[in-house]
């Protein structure tokens, strides 16, 4: 046994299989690979919402559910993602992202393990026009296999899946090469200008082919009646119903519904229909970015070596210039052209001067300092040190001065209170700060259903709202004010 980085990392592509909420993923998981297996790759998170409702195991299941569950197989990397941006219309809609989601390669193989089918078949990835033109001429024969046995179009179909299951890989798995981080390091290396005319121009012969084929392939599927086509998926469903399996039971609705998967898949592949836009057209404006990449970085690059190899020459010109001078004072004045300011800045500082005298000269003025910051957000000013100070006197003397201010205060509230009442109508002249407490208790039990409410010594007291309906004028230092006639009463045994 060869131990290796793949035999001993843990696989997190298998925890869908005995995670919480294990009935989510598995359900996700399968309908993305009977997607698969229609040719379906990629799918929005609003068509995995609608397959999962149309199940009534999960009538209850909610978008924002689904939107978890495939964030969550998304990083457990059973899923792959790409953000659809060519229809974003504000920068709202950029920041909530739209992805389309494709399963990984792990996961096809765990799903083919636990439905114990057919092993994947995977390729290099690699783009190549002559799979198109052998889809080409399988698509332009599609008219003429109505007349043909079975078997022969059977042949026929598989060849066509066949190929354009090779060309939907290959092409995922090439543009996400070119697409990946490496790929972008790489890009921006010295290196990569001797290898940027050969990657350029197997791009654009596949642009070619595209343009040269796909147009005649979506022309064909387009044309091609209902009749025939029906013919066509007919025989093909004949010959695999007739097809021995060992224990697998399939229908014929089984089939039916796959070949018909299938052929939608190959023609929204070529075909655009109303605004949605063709999986061909996504591939040519991807390998045409990637082009402009490619062209980008080497241009970059290439002006990146001229400014370095124009610099070597200023600089040598330079020094050569300087082994000309004859002493270090011509050496001097050489520098001082050279790497001198040919227009210094002066700075004039808005200061009082001492004197008004126009004879005074600029060196006989006094420095002016210019205190400078630094022009960025998070700049503070650093705060001096100081020892923490024992302020238990002067809370000692606040404490005192309050109790006194409280003493003073229930004493003029005592002399306004006669047989347990306070009577607005009958006050005198009062202060403003025993106004302020009077109203203080008018107000809290007014916020009460029964109008009672307690002191600050502790005395319960309630309104009198006999005569609410009258009014009265309190007279205060700072001046009156009329208000409805009520009274305090306190009530008898309370603690004061």
């Amino acid at each position: 046994m060869h131990v290796t980085d793949k035999l001993t990392r843990p696989l997190t592509e298998a925890k869908y299989l005995n995670a919480d909420n294990v009935d989510r993923y598995r359900s996700i998981m399968r309908i993305f690979y009977e997607n698969y297996e229609k040719l379906r790759y990629w799918l929005y998170q609003e068509e995995v919402y609608e397959e999962m409702r149309r199940d009534p195991y999960f009538a209850d299941y909610r978008m924002e559910q689904c939107q978890q569950d495939l964030a969550m197989l998304t990083e457990w990397k059973n899923l792959n993602t790409i953000q659809d941006t060519r229809k974003v219309a504000s920068i709202e809609e950029f920041k909530n992202k739209k992805f389309r989601y494709q399963m990984s390669e792990y996961s096809v193989e765990i799903e083919r393990l636990v439905l114990r089918l057919e092993n994947l078949f995977v390729e290099g990835a690699s783009l190549e026009p002559t799979l198109l033109e052998r889809l080409r001429i399988h698509v332009e024969k599609f008219s003429g296999m109505a007349g043909q046995d079975a078997g022969t179009v059977y042949t026929w179909w598989s060849d066509l899946n066949n190929d354009f299951i090779r060309l939907n890989q290959n092409y995922q798995d090439y543009i996400r090469d070119l697409n990946s981080v490496k790929a972008e390091e790489m890009m921006r290396t010295k290196e990569f200008l001797v290898f940027k005319d050969k990657l350029v121009e197997y791009l654009r012969n596949f642009v070619k082919g595209l343009q040269k084929n796909v147009g005649v392939i979506e022309e064909t599927l387009r044309l091609l009646e209902p009749e025939i086509l029906g013919a066509v998926l007919e025989k093909v469903n004949d010959y695999e119903m007739s097809i021995p399996r060992m224990d697998v039971e399939v229908s014929r609705e089984m089939i039916e519904e796959k070949t018909r998967g299938r052929f939608k898949s190959i023609r929204n592949w070529f075909v655009a229909e109303g605004s949605q836009e063709n999986e061909a057209g996504r591939l040519f404006d991807a390998t045409n970015e990637i082009i402009r990449r490619i062209t980008r970085y080497a241009a970059q690059l290439s002006e990146k070596n001229a400014l370095g190899a124009n610099r070597r020459e200023e600089y040598r010109k330079v020094a050569e210039i300087f082994l000309k001078c004859e002493n270090l004072q011509e050496a001097h004045r050489m520098s001082a052209m050279v790497f001198g300011l040919e227009k210094p800045f002066h700075l004039k500082a808005a200061a009082d001067r001492e004197t008004d005298s126009m004879n005074q000269s600029v060196y006989e003025e006094p420095a002016a300092e210019i205190l400078l910051r630094p022009r960025i957000r998070n700049y503070g000013e650093k705060s001096k040190r100081t020892s923490i100070r024992d302020n238990a006197r002067e809370k000692e003397e606040t404490r005192r001065a309050a109790v006194e201010q409280m003493k003073k205060d229930w004493e003029k509230l005592e002399t306004l209170e006669k047989n347990g009442r306070i009577d607005f109508d009958s006050l005198p002249v009062i202060e403003a700060r025993v106004r302020e407490i009077l109203l203080k208790w008018l107000s809290d039990a007014l916020e009460d259903s029964d109008h009672s409410a307690r002191a600050e010594d502790g005395r319960e007291f309630m309104l009198d709202m006999t005569h609410v309906d009258e009014q009265c004028v309190v007279h205060c230092e700072d001046g009156n004010f009329t208000m409805p006639k009520l009274s305090i009463v306190f009530q008898e045994g309370a603690v004061r």
